[in-house]
C-alpha cells in the first residue's frame, strides 16, 4: 500500500499500486450479504449515519436514472453525492460530489485509513468501494447522496443505507447465476431495497414482477408510485437527444432513445417525491444538462458506442438506432463478458444487423474474439472475429463509407480503447 498521501507528492505508481491492491479484493468474489459491509463501516466510524440517501436498483437504466436524479438535484442547488458502477475509464468516476470524481489523493488516504480493517474483515472490492463512497460523502457533507446498487438489492452492500426514497427501474434477466433463474427470483432480490415506511418509485414492470413489488411495499407500509410508460407522451428523438411530455410538462434530454425518456420520467417523479417544492423549470434544467457517457454516445460520424450488455438493454439500443437511421444497414462491433446471458443477447441482435464483428479487450477481461465467434456460430448467428477493438473499428469504417451505421456495444471494458481510437478526451473532470 502506498505511503500516506499527506507526506509527499503523489506519483502515478502510488495510485497504480493502490488500485492494483483494490482490484485484487475481487478475489473474495461477490460475497452477497451485509455483515462485512457493516463491520467495515463501523471500523471507520459509520459515515453513513446521518446522511440522506436515494437508493436505486433495477436491471436496465439505473445508472442513467441516477445521473438524471443527481443532475436535477444539483439544479435545485443541493450538494449531491453520486455512487455508480462500473466506471468507463477511471475508477474515480464511481464516486462523485457535484459531478467531480473523488481525487487520487482521497482514494489513497481512505485506503491508508481502512487498509488493516479491509484485510482483517476480508472485504470485497465492492464492499470496500461502497465504504469509500459513503466516507467521501460524509467528509464532503453532501445534502443528499444518490446510490446505485451494484448487484441485486437485499444482499447488495449498498443496502446498509437507510434511504428517504427507493427507486426501482425495469427488471429483466441478468446475472441469473447469482440472483436467481427467473425474473420473479431476480425481482425478489431487487425488492430488498424497499424499506419500512420509505416511499418507492417503480418503473413499469411485467405484471408478475409488479405484483411482487406491490406485495412487498404493502408488507412494509411503503407508499408506492408506479411510473407507467403510457404516462410519457410525445416522445421524439434525433441525434442530439430526445423530447417528451410528462404530466403536462415538456422536457428535453441530451440522451437518445425512448428508453431514456422513460428513465427521465422515473427520475422526475423521484425528485418530486424527494422535494415536493421543486419547480418544473429546475427539473427541466437538470435534465437538459445531464451527462452520462457510453449511452448511445456518438463517437464519430455514423458510429455510436453503448455499454448495454443484456438482452433488454441491447434491444432498446438497436430499436433506437434503427429508428434514427431506418435506411442504413446496421454494422455491429460486439464484445462480451463471460458471465452474461449469451443466447438471449445473441437473439436480440442477430436478425437486425447486416454485419457483426466480434472482438475482445486488451486486458483479457472479456471473452476471446474467436471463442465468441465460435459460440455465435454454434447458435446460428453469423459474425466475423477481429483481434482488437481498433481492427474492428477499421473494418466498421469501411462499411460505413458504403452507407452503413455503426454500433459498438457489449461492455464498459472497451471504453478506453474506443475513446482512444476516436481521440475523444475523457478525463476525470466534472460530469
Amino acid at each position: 500500500m502506498p505511503p500516506s498521501a499527506t507526506h509527499h507528492t503523489l506519483t502515478y505508481s502510488d495510485l497504480s499500486s493502490l488500485l492494483k491492491s483494490l482490484y485484487s479484493l475481487q478475489r473474495h468474489g461477490i460475497k452477497l450479504g451485509l455483515e462485512h459491509t457493516y463491520r467495515l463501516l463501523e471500523s471507520i466510524g459509520n459515515p453513513h449515519d446521518g446522511l440522506v440517501f436515494i437508493h436505486v436498483a433495477g436491471t436496465n437504466g439505473k445508472g442513467s436514472t441516477c445521473a438524471m436524479i443527481s443532475s436535477m438535484l444539483r439544479a435545485l442547488g443541493k450538494k449531491v453525492g453520486l455512487y455508480t458502477s462500473p466506471h468507463l475509464l477511471h475508477f474515480n468516476e464511481r464516486i462523485r460530489v457535484d459531478g467531480f470524481p473523488i481525487s487520487d489523493q482521497e482514494i489513497i488516504m481512505f485506503m491508508n485509513k481502512a487498509e488493516d480493517d479491509i484485510m482483517q474483515i476480508e472485504s470485497t472490492f465492492f464492499e470496500t468501494t461502497t465504504a469509500m463512497a459513503l466516507d467521501h460523502f460524509k467528509n464532503n457533507e453532501v445534502d443528499v447522496a444518490v446510490i446505485e446498487t451494484g448487484l441485486g438489492g437485499s444482499l447488495d452492500s449498498t443496502n446498509v443505507i437507510n434511504p428517504v426514497l427507493s427507486v426501482i427501474t425495469p427488471v429483466s434477466l441478468d446475472h441469473r447465476d447469482i440472483l436467481g433463474e427467473d425474473i420473479v427470483k431476480i425481482a425478489t432480490e431487487k425488492a430488498g431495497i424497499i424499506k419500512p415506511g420509505v416511499p418507492l418509485i417503480l418503473a413499469e414492470q411485467e405484471k408478475k414482477v409488479e405484483r411482487l413489488f406491490q406485495k412487498k411495499a404493502d408488507q412494509v407500509n411503503s407508499e408506492i408510485q408506479i411510473v407507467k410508460n403510457s404516462m410519457v407522451l410525445d416522445i421524439d428523438f434525433d441525434q442530439n437527444g430526445c423530447h417528451f411530455s410528462f404530466e403536462s410538462d415538456l422536457y428535453h434530454l441530451p440522451l437518445i432513445g425512448t428508453h431514456q425518456a422513460y428513465n427521465a420520467a422515473m427520475a422526475v417523479k423521484s425528485v418530486q417525491k424527494y422535494d415536493s417544492t421543486i419547480k418544473t423549470a429546475e427539473l427541466q434544467t437538470g435534465l437538459k444538462t445531464v451527462q452520462w457517457p457510453g449511452r448511445l454516445e456518438k463517437v464519430d460520424n455514423f458510429i455510436y458506442y453503448d455499454v448495454a450488455h443484456n438482452q433488454a438493454g441491447i434491444s432498446s439500443v438497436i430499436k433506437t438506432i434503427k429508428r434514427l437511421y431506418p435506411n442504413r444497414p446496421l454494422i455491429g462491433l460486439f464484445c462480451l463478458k463471460n458471465d452474461k446471458e449469451f443466447v438471449l443477447i445473441a437473439k436480440s441482435f442477430q436478425d437486425s444487423m447486416n454485419t457483426v464483428y466480434v472482438t475482445t479487450d486488451k486486458n483479457g477481461l472479456l471473452i476471446d474474439s474467436y471463442r465468441l465467434w465460435e459460440s455465435l456460430k454454434n447458435i446460428g448467428c453469423k459474425s466475423e472475429p477481429v483481434d482488437t477493438v481498433s481492427a474492428g473499428i477499421a473494418r466498421m469504417k469501411l462499411k460505413i463509407n458504403q452507407g452503413g451505421i455503426g454500433l459498438i456495444f457489449g461492455s464498459h471494458y472497451i471504453a478506453e480503447e474506443v475513446y482512444k481510437e476516436f481521440e475523444i478526451s475523457f478525463d476525470t473532470g466534472q460530469i
